[in-house]
C-alpha cells in the first residue's frame, strides 16, 4: 500500500504570482498589456458615446430649445474634451480591431511585432484624432 504524506500540501500559485506575497508579481508591466487595457477602456467609452448620441437624438426630437441646450452642452469646454476623448477612443478601438484581425489570421504574435503595432495603434489614434479636430477647427465646425 502506498504511503500518503501527512500535513498540508503546498498550494500552487497562479503563474503571475510568486511566493513573495500576494502583491509580488513575477512579470513586468509592458506595452501590449497597456494596449489591451486601453482597448477595453475605449470599448466602454464607446458605449458612453452611444448614450451621448442617443441623448443628441432625443434632444433633436424634443424641439429646438432642447436641441440648442444639448448643443451648448456639447460645445462647452468640458463637452469638447469629452468629444475629443471619444474621437481618440474611436480611432484607437479601430486600430486595435485591425490588429485583432491580423491576430485572427495567425500573424503578428512575435513580441517585437506586437509591441510595434501596439505603439502604432496609440500613434494612429492620436494623429487621426488631431487631424479630425484640426480639420473641424479649420472649417469652422468648432
Amino acid at each position: 500500500m502506498a504511503e500518503t504524506p501527512t500535513g498540508l500540501r503546498e498550494r500552487p500559485l497562479s503563474p503571475h504570482l510568486t511566493s513573495g506575497g500576494p502583491l509580488a508579481f513575477h512579470w513586468r508591466f509592458h506595452v501590449t498589456m497597456t494596449g489591451s487595457i486601453v482597448h477595453r477602456a475605449t470599448g466602454v467609452a464607446l458605449y458612453v458615446g452611444a448614450l451621448i448620441l442617443a441623448g443628441w437624438a432625443l434632444s433633436l426630437a424634443a424641439g429646438p430649445e432642447a436641441y440648442q441646450g444639448y448643443m451648448d452642452l456639447l460645445g462647452s469646454p468640458l463637452g469638447k474634451l469629452v468629444m475629443f476623448g471619444l474621437t481618440v477612443s474611436i480611432f484607437y478601438h479601430l486600430a486595435k480591431g485591425v490588429q485583432h484581425l491580423f491576430w485572427d489570421s495567425g500573424k503578428g504574435f512575435s513580441l517585437p511585432i506586437a509591441n510595434m503595432v501596439t505603439i502604432a495603434c496609440f500613434a494612429f489614434a492620436v494623429a487621426a484624432s488631431l487631424a479630425v479636430w484640426v480639420i473641424a477647427w479649420m472649417t469652422g465646425a468648432l
